[in-house]
């Protein structure tokens, strides 16, 4: 595979490390953007028109469609997957919003059992005497006790992440992505990089704050990194009608600064799998479903009304807000998932704004395993290597706070248990 930085580094300012000063580093960022949009002969009004225009029909798509009753998210079965039979048709509707939920994906009991599994393996090591409460400041405010478990190695969650059925389904969603341009191929598709993450258990009754809306992929080193300055660079130089937002060109190997929810891999799709049934009105995930939104978020903060050592309240170590003061209009479009069973599976693109509305009250549990599409590329190779010496030790991985319960846990997964599929996933083979 051959490597991103064969390429000449933008002649914007940059910061491949967090800037010491950051309203300083806002303010010249700000200044070059403009200077290098002004360059191209259009103004960064016109050019933020364009992507205001684009997202604007989709938000009157989406109000339509829910007028109309029908479903915003588009919904495949795994069977037609498996099969090869998947339509145009739904392949246009997934690429225009950018989300989907897979339909028996894993059998419906098998999802149920891993649920139980699950269960049994916190409890077999003392997990809730020994919890010490949330880990973290972003998920730690969704007031259930836990609903986010920091456990990361459990026989259902790896049998889950090394499994034929995933691996099928992950590649069919890499597959919307360009992989490979310029001469560079900038992820695999077809292998995974078995990204572990948590698990998240709501139980029946519950009342949960759920999570505001936010989007993932990074804070201000979208703007300030030099891989990420050309990753956008249709929305800088001009040319912003080029603009794609399934394009991996350039995303597949520069830093990211920390945050807390900073992730070290590059996803394709951000997706859970369901361990239990959960209705539509339970408290479920939300996302705007619309892939172009990214290039509105980027280019809005260059707008007047901003100050200039702002970049519309993204900042480093906290999550990336979207926000009715300055997004209002992609907001409009926020939408739900439809009613899940056991074993169906979740993804939005890794780009797309997304939130969990609040519960009381919950009826039934809310049950996932987080496992995300994270292709194979420089980036996750560098990051597989944590991983791999994570799941060695039982330790937390990187990524997440430094939490540790299953070390001495002797019921994890271990490496005898790993099929080629996950030797492969894990950089073992």
């Amino acid at each position: 595979m051959t490597n991103a930085a064969t390429f000449s580094p933008s002649s914007l300012p940059h910061w491949e490390n967090t800037p010491d000063d950051l309203p300083m580093a806002i303010r010249e960022i700000k200044r070059a953007l403009r200077a290098r949009i002004g360059a191209s002969g259009r103004t960064v009004d016109e050019v933020f028109a364009v992507i205001e225009e684009r997202v604007r029909a989709q938000v009157e798509d989406i109000r339509d469609a829910k007028s109309r009753g029908e479903s915003v998210w588009p919904v495949i079965d795994y069977a037609d997957i498996a099969s090869g039979d998947v339509t145009p048709e739904q392949i246009e509707k997934l690429r225009r919003r950018g989300c989907l939920v897979m339909r028996g994906h894993f059998e419906r009991e098998q999802a149920l059992t891993w649920d139980r599994e699950i269960v049994d393996y916190v409890e077999s090591n003392n997990f809730f005497e020994e919890y010490r409460g949330p880990g973290d400041d972003f998920f730690g405010s969704v007031g259930s006790k836990p609903e986010i478990f920091p456990v990361y190695w459990s026989h259902a969650q790896m049998q889950a992440r090394q499994s034929k059925r995933m691996a099928d389904v992950q590649t069919f969603l890499n597959s919307q992505w360009k992989s490979e341009s310029d001469g560079v191929q900038w992820f695999d598709p077809t292998r995974d990089s078995l990204y572990p993450d948590r698990i998240r258990r709501r139980p029946e009754g519950a009342d949960s704050t759920g999570l505001g809306t936010h989007l993932d992929p990074g804070t201000l080193d979208l703007w300030m990194t030099s891989a990420y300055q050309q990753a956008f660079r249709h929305l800088f130089d001009g040319s912003v009608e080029e603009y794609d937002p399934w394009d991996a060109a350039h995303r597949t190997s520069g830093p990211q600064y920390p945050g807390s929810t900073m992730c070290s891999a590059f996803r394709t799709f951000q997706g859970w799998t369901a361990l239990s049934d959960m209705d539509h009105d339970q408290g479920v995930l939300h996302t705007v479903p619309i892939p172009e939104a990214m290039g509105y978020l980027m280019l809005r903060p260059l707008l007047d009304d901003v100050a200039e050592d702002d970049m519309c309240s993204v900042t480093v170590n906290q999550v990336f807000p979207a926000s009715e003061k300055w997004h209002s209009l992609l907001l409009e479009a926020l939408s739900g998932i439809p009613d899940i069973e056991a074993g169906d599976s979740v993804w939005w693109h890794a780009d797309m704004i997304h939130s969990v509305a609040p519960v009381t009250n919950q009826k039934g549990w809310g049950n996932v395993m987080y496992i995300p599409a994270a292709p194979w590329c420089p980036r996750n190779e560098v990051y597989s290597e944590t991983v791999r010496e994570a799941f060695l030790s039982g330790s937390s991985p990187s990524d997440f706070p430094d939490e540790n319960y299953e070390r001495n846990w002797p019921n994890r997964f271990q490496p005898s248990d790993l099929n080629a599929v996950g030797r492969h996933g894990l950089g073992l083979s």
